[in-house]
């Protein structure tokens, strides 16, 4: 059974950084199938970051430059780093793989 725990969130000011990460299990597609997304209130779920199967990473534009994916194959965990937040990326971050959605993680940016 495939299992996505996301962990990390929080509340923190403008400008200010949270490391996210997504522990998985049962997955048989590897690490190159994760995802992240994110889900504002009263909005669409929307893509913010992931692998390509060649291992490469994509961003969304509203992110490209701030956030970072990165890969701990060892620990079979995921981590999404995030700089210079903006009250805008405010959202409940999910990690995905093929057909499994994690239970999310509230970030919250305000002063």
């Amino acid at each position: 059974q495939v299992r996505l725990v996301e962990s990390g969130g929080g509340s923190v000011q403008p400008g200010g950084s949270l490391r996210l990460s997504c522990a998985t299990s049962g997955s048989i597609f590897g690490l190159n199938a994760m995802r992240w997304y994110r889900q504002a209130s009263g909005k669409e779920r929307e893509f913010v970051a992931g692998f390509s199967s060649d291992g490469s990473t994509n961003y969304a534009d509203s992110v490209l430059g701030r956030f970072t994916i990165s890969r701990d194959d060892a620990k079979n965990t995921v981590y999404l780093q995030m700089n210079s937040l903006k009250p805008e990326d405010t959202a409940v971050y999910y990690c995905y793989t093929v057909g499994f959605w994690g239970q999310g993680t509230q970030v919250t940016v305000s002063s």
